[in-house]
């Protein structure tokens, strides 16, 4: 059901300073959200910083010359308390603020949330939640015809990077023929893909690479290779030079393994905690999967963090992944 954008004009016309924030460890998708938004609310002569609760990392560095267009948030976070209204792009969960959950509860400002996972918490405002989009920018390219402002390249590229990245670069069974008619629009209004993707794609460190590497030669199989996992752990970083965003999109290569119908990467944490990834193929729903563990997502891509050590996590995460697959038989 299309959303009633209504209620967002109110909340956009009511408020004045602007703090837009996103999951931690931010993807295309999250980033091209809170880039596109900020500039929209600009335009409607409103205040907006865009805030991260974790570091970019090296592939989204080129999103942020001189360190200005994205700030990072340290608790306490009182840089921020001028701010009277929050906005959370590309999720609705406590468990992806991070840091910033706790601040954001405290703050007695407007709240809203503008995202397309199926998991959601109560953020303590306003939601504007569409499972069916097939990225969090479409959901920021509606709201920003809703408050009448005219896309121009500022917020094009942006959205552009937002959808091509969510759809896997128009490859995942979430790409309809609407989202490519919206990467049309968005070209034809100043999006520049080629940018995006040598930026994001083509652009590989050798320490993110040598991670990649590691990654490639632990990857196991259960269940007649049905269900593929791999790990990384904290030793690996100071080992290749990489950082935990590096992690990113290792995911993908569990999942192209032939066979595979469940795939994991299980990733250690600086708090000896555990990040899951995980990825389906019909007709499993590996963001229920993700809930017993406290996360969630879409029905094909989801995680968790969890607190228990990486060996304790992937224990119990590859018995509840045979679970379902018995289940599904």
């Amino acid at each position: 059901m299309p959303i009633d954008w209504s209620p967002f004009v109110t909340f956009v016309k009511d408020h004045s300073r602007f703090l837009i924030m996103t999951h931690v460890r931010p993807d295309g998708d999250a980033l091209g959200s809170e880039l596109a938004l900020a500039a929209a609310l600009r335009k409607k002569g409103k205040t907006a910083r865009v805030v991260v609760a974790s570091n970019l990392g090296p592939r989204y560095e080129f999103l942020n010359p001189g360190g200005k267009a994205v700030e990072r948030f340290h608790p306490p976070g009182r840089e921020f308390d001028n701010c009277d209204a929050i906005i959370v792009v590309d999720t609705g969960t406590w468990s992806q603020l991070g840091d910033f959950g706790e601040y954001m509860r405290s703050r007695p400002v407007g709240k809203a949330v503008i995202d397309h996972h199926r998991t959601q918490d109560d953020l303590g405002g306003l939601r504007f939640v569409d499972t069916t989009a097939e990225a969090a920018g479409r959901l920021v390219y509606e709201a920003t015809n809703a408050l009448g402002v005219k896309i121009d390249a500022e917020m094009a590229h942006p959205m552009f990077m937002a959808l091509a990245t969510d759809t896997g670069w128009f490859r995942h069974a979430n790409t309809t023929p609407q989202t490519y008619a919206l990467a049309e629009e968005l070209m034809a209004a100043g999006a520049r893909p080629q940018e995006v993707y040598e930026a994001i794609y083509e652009q590989i460190s050798l320490p993110r690479m040598k991670l990649t590497g590691l990654a490639l030669q632990r990857m196991s199989s259960l269940a007649d290779g049905k269900i593929v996992w791999s790990e990384v752990r904290m030793e690996d970083y100071p080992a290749t030079g990489a950082v935990p965003p590096d992690t990113e999109d290792l995911i993908s290569y569990a999942r192209s393994i032939t066979g595979a119908e469940i795939a994991m990467i299980f990733i250690e944490q600086a708090d000896g905690g555990t990040k899951v990834s995980f990825r389906g193929k019909e007709p499993h729903d590996v963001s229920k999967l993700a809930e017993r563990f406290g996360g969630g997502g879409h029905k094909l891509a989801a995680g968790a963090t969890v607190t228990t050590a990486l060996s304790v996590t992937r224990e119990a995460v590859l018995k509840a992944a045979t679970e379902v697959l018995a289940i599904a038989r």
